[in-house]
């Protein structure tokens, strides 16, 4: 036998022939935690892959390629604005290789969320979850058609919640807020596809690669699942508008522990005629709720926005000179 380190490896009578140190009939727990990552993580694609296709688009820029996800089982599919602008047609590839033409029956550049329907209706629908839910660290999964690779999937964690992500529709600009930041891998042809929990319920619609292993998605929650019944209802989101622009500002000490809040969001610009205008909002304002909810940032403001509110009474209070000062607004739609 030959001695390393003083201890001598080899052949010894205890441990049925192998060295001592070793017990081949105790399970390795490493190896027990790896199938059970791997049950999760295979649970979930044999769940999802059914009902994630990959989408070809053609625009008059020329071909594109995306994912979607299905939700209902009547041939609705969730997935990126971004995949299906300036489509002019375009097929759905599911995982059985069933091929259906699609059409696109709303979009909203601002959430990053668009609908389109397929004519085949025999994939089965993913579960929604809530993307509230998640915590950091969490597993999560992603299903989609990466560098048109078909029916990939990918496994990581929540690196990251509240992101925020700029998008554009023409000249407006809007966040959207509570994105989810993952480290399971993201490429080209990833976006509109799946990110789900370790139940296979789907949290969130992957929509970007952030660079070096991070990808965003956008969540799936109560404020998504509004956007996606305007986009099935009315093929748009109709969204409302105050007039205002802001920017978070720490609230005074004794004010803060008042309201048990720390944060307001200070308005620096005022449309002239817009309903917050109308309504007596000013300059240097700083609103501390609205609707009976704290305002901590323009993103929770931007949350009230969508299509209820229009032309409906909001309550909005305002610290104005160390004094609050209540206002009640009408939001407008926004054009």
């Amino acid at each position: 036998m030959f001695a390393v380190g003083g201890r001598s490896t080899g052949m010894t009578r205890r441990g049925g022939g192998v060295d001592g140190g070793m017990d081949t009939e105790r399970p390795d727990a490493e190896a027990q935690a790896l199938d059970a990552y791997s049950r999760v993580v295979t649970g979930v694609a044999t769940r999802l892959l059914p009902s994630v296709a990959a989408l070809a688009v053609r625009t008059p820029r020329g071909p594109g390629a995306g994912s979607a996800v299905t939700f209902t089982d009547d041939g609705f599919l969730l997935t990126n604005a971004h995949v299906v602008s300036g489509a002019v047609g375009g097929t759905a590839e599911f995982a059985d290789g069933t091929e259906s033409a699609f059409d696109v029956v709303g979009a909203d550049p601002l959430s990053d969320l668009a609908v389109v329907r397929v004519h085949h209706r025999g994939a089965p629908a993913a579960p929604l979850g809530d993307a509230d839910l998640l915590r950091i660290g969490q597993l999560v999964v992603a299903v989609g058609n990466p560098l048109g690779l078909a029916g990939s999937v990918t496994a990581g964690v929540v690196s990251g919640l509240g992101r925020s992500l700029p998008t554009r529709d023409g000249r407006r600009t809007r966040i959207i807020d509570s994105v989810i930041q993952t480290d399971a891998a993201l490429n080209p042809g990833n976006s509109g596809g799946a990110l789900a929990d370790a139940a296979g319920t789907v949290v969130g619609i992957n929509t970007a690669v952030a660079g070096y292993g991070l990808g965003l998605a956008v969540p799936v929650n109560a404020t998504t699942r509004h956007i996606v019944g305007e986009l099935v209802s009315h093929g748009r989101v109709r969204r409302a508008w105050l007039g205002i622009a802001g920017v978070p500002v720490p609230l005074p000490p004794p004010i803060g522990a008042r309201l048990g809040q720390r944060i307001g969001l200070r308005v620096v610009e005022v449309v002239p005629g817009s309903p917050a205008g109308t309504a007596g909002i000013y300059l240097g304002d700083i609103l501390v709720s609205a609707g009976g909810q704290p305002v901590q940032s323009v993103q929770r403001l931007q949350r009230l926005m969508l299509g209820p509110a229009i032309g409906t009474r909001l309550p909005v209070t305002v610290l104005r000179r160390d004094a609050f000062v209540d206002v009640v607004t009408v939001p407008t739609e926004l054009a």
